[in-house]
């Protein structure tokens, strides 16, 4: 039986997604969200390499995004779901992260040797903010919508549009606060991103207040620390397919680690020009398959949805590691470029379909925790282990100069070919175990 938009949130009613003003006010939210966090993610690698940071450096930058999403179950599943409106605490939190990203120029290392651990914390200060209003946008968007394996997709598509124009935005503000003669790396090295991405959450905290009213899903009901803490999700860990979804899930996230970590400096290492607007041609094929996926929904169901999306990171690496060509060598630009614009089919056929997959097959009252779930599982602990796996990957085939002041060289081939054997693996144990078993009904439960 179709729940309705009432039963989904709450008795006080949120803003129905047929109307139109509230499915705006959604793709805007979705909008702001990505383009916040595109603003300065992608980026951080080149920026902390051409201020001289080790791969450990960047490798720990990254690494407080995980963390982030660690602890965001906790959060959301103690104060979110049972205390304050949706919206509210969106609210609260992007004003204070936003606060915390302006701040980050200030503290960030200005060259090689400089201690960068003030600067992580500032990061990890910002990401306990953020990586919570993950969670929780879907989960507003979802109380929101009747029909969300078909509303959602479009919605959602806004978000990969916000991370496009960020990569534009931030590429356009370089050149203006950038000397004009100024090199790509020196380009790079200025903190110019920052300021865009903080003034882009503060403006999008403002924004979460005026957001559909989302009651908290779990108010009024009898307290249990358990339930607070987010372990009742825990028990759809007893279906075998949620099982294999979370683990895999898990798994995939490890090799896609290296994409946010690495991939932006080896595209610059590889004489890509312009790498924060390039790297945007990922997120600009997003926008086709989120709209088409609709419709692949009803020919492949989600098994086949997201295992073309793991294949896809498999063939991303491998022609990340076929188009380099040795240190100074001609490297096939249109293998990485082709790597690049793969992360559309990587994310939307993984990511967004395991948004979809969770939200049918959990019952009500349980999905902001299940939700919260699969990000820990994902930008959580898969991204953790690959934030801190992989820089040593880079380290174990980088070959020191031994001269102070010379250039140490890399072996990307052999660096990528590394996550896309991975994602192989992945992929194949994932068809030897899943199988799609969700209900029609969203309140099915396994």
């Amino acid at each position: 039986m179709q729940t309705t938009t009432s039963d989904r949130a709450g008795s006080d009613g949120p803003g129905q997604v047929g109307t139109a003003g509230t499915t705006v006010k959604l793709s805007a939210m979705m909008f702001l969200q990505f383009f916040l966090w595109g603003a300065w993610f992608v980026t951080l690698g080149p920026f902390l390499a051409n201020r001289g940071a080790d791969p450990g450096t960047i490798g720990n930058a990254y690494t407080t995004a995980p963390i982030g999403a660690i602890l965001a179950p906790v959060f959301v599943g103690m104060i979110a779901d049972r205390f304050f409106a949706t919206q509210l605490v969106l609210g609260v939190l992007h004003l204070v992260g936003g606060a915390l990203l302006l701040l980050a120029p200030s503290v960030a290392p200005s060259a090689a040797g400089e201690s960068p651990w003030l600067f992580v914390g500032v990061l990890l200060a910002h990401m306990l903010c953020y990586m919570p209003t993950l969670g929780l946008t879907s989960s507003l968007a979802f109380a929101n919508m009747t029909n969300p394996e078909k509303q959602f997709p479009p919605v959602r598509v806004l978000g990969t549009i916000g991370w496009i124009v960020a990569g534009l935005v931030v590429g356009q503000v370089a050149k203006s606060m950038v000397a004009g003669d100024a090199s790509e790396a020196q380009r790079a090295a200025a903190p110019h991103f920052f300021y865009v991405a903080g003034a882009s959450g503060i403006l999008l905290g403002l924004y979460s207040f005026f957001l559909p009213h989302t009651p908290p899903p779990a108010r009024g009901k009898p307290f249990s620390l358990w339930t607070a803490l987010g372990f009742d999700a825990l028990k759809l860990l007893g279906n075998k397919n949620f099982l294999v979804f979370i683990i895999a899930s898990f798994l995939i996230c490890i090799p896609l680690a290296a994409y946010y970590s690495f991939a932006a400096t080896y595209a610059g290492k590889a004489g890509v020009q312009d790498v924060p607007f390039k790297m945007t041609f990922g997120q600009m094929s997003e926008i086709f398959f989120m709209l088409v996926m609709p419709l692949c929904f009803a020919r492949l169901g989600v098994k086949w949805m997201l295992a073309i999306g793991m294949l896809a990171w498999m063939a991303r690496y491998a022609l990340f590691a076929g188009a380099w060509d040795g240190a100074g060598g001609n490297h096939v630009m249109w293998m990485i470029l082709a790597g690049i614009i793969l992360h559309g089919i990587c994310y939307d056929f993984f990511f967004v379909t395991g948004f979809i997959y969770v939200e049918k097959k959990c019952p009500t009252m349980m999905r902001g925790q299940a939700q919260g779930l699969l990000v820990l599982a994902t930008q959580g602990l898969g991204m953790f282990v690959g934030a801190q796996l992989f820089p040593r990957i880079v380290d174990h085939f980088t070959t020191k100069s031994g001269v102070e002041g010379g250039a140490d060289v890399v072996d990307w081939k052999m660096v990528w070919a590394v996550p896309s054997a991975a994602a192989l693996l992945i992929l194949i144990g994932f068809l030897l175990t899943f199988r799609n078993d969700v209900s029609k009904s969203p309140e099915a439960a396994p």
